[in-house]
């Protein structure tokens, strides 16, 4: 019997757009929105924006990063001697920040540098200040005080509206039917979505088959 050798799936990089046009509504994200168009009547000069991983929050800061000139750095990538160059625009968006993973003083000298020279700085990161363990008690006590604007698990509406936009930022040709089997079938959160369009696309190019209902309901049921 003759051996088939298994198709290689060469998955290109997608481009996802960080515009203000491509940037999804809803009562989730409200609230974070509405701050980043406030700019610059901030409640302070220094926000914290969470939430849950690909809620958006990238897409926010590039949004702000574009209207005040921020520029944009990790924040595992701070450190003491960077802060000045960073903040020299005015405005620095610093994200993903993590228990752990960055540089407390750092931070701290940026708080305090930002502070002195009136600049804004936008904090993104998957949990509030207060679930993070900070050894430097100053630093601690800052960030608690910061103002904290959170986005929120997508409704439904949103959640088909997510889907079909991960599905069009890879090119990936899906219908309704689709769509709305995989919103009542995957976790309602914007990571399932993500990781499971990627899936989908992924088997589609693998398998040299379009994305129909039928497929993607093969494809669950494999995963």
């Amino acid at each position: 019997m003759a051996v088939h050798p298994r198709q290689l799936a060469f998955v290109l990089p997608h481009e996802e757009s960080f515009t203000r046009d491509n940037f999804l509504e809803g009562p989730a994200n409200a609230n974070a929105l509405a701050l980043i168009e406030a700019w610059p009547e901030w409640p302070s000069r220094t926000m914290w924006l969470a939430g849950p991983d690909g809620a958006g929050k990238s897409h926010l800061a590039a949004i702000w990063a574009e209207a005040s000139g921020a520029r944009i750095t990790a924040g595992r990538a701070l450190d003491p001697a960077n802060v000045p160059g960073a903040l020299a625009t005015g405005a620095l968006v610093v994200e993903d920040l993590s228990p752990g993973n960055f540089d407390e003083r750092a931070l701290f000298h940026l708080l305090n540098l930002a502070r002195e020279e009136a600049a804004f700085v936008l904090m993104t990161a998957r949990e509030v200040p207060t679930a993070f363990e900070i050894e430097l008690k100053d630093l601690r006590s800052r960030l608690r005080a910061l103002p904290v604007v959170s986005l929120l698990p997508p409704d439904d509406q949103l959640f088909r509206a997510l889907i079909v936009k991960l599905c069009a930022d890879r090119q990936l040709a899906v219908d309704e039917a689709v769509v709305g089997y995989l919103a009542n079938r995957i976790e309602r959160s914007y990571a399932a979505a993500r990781d499971t369009v990627a899936l989908l696309d992924r088997e589609a190019l693998r398998l040299g088959r379009p994305v129909t209902r039928a497929f993607a309901a093969e494809v669950l049921r494999k995963a």
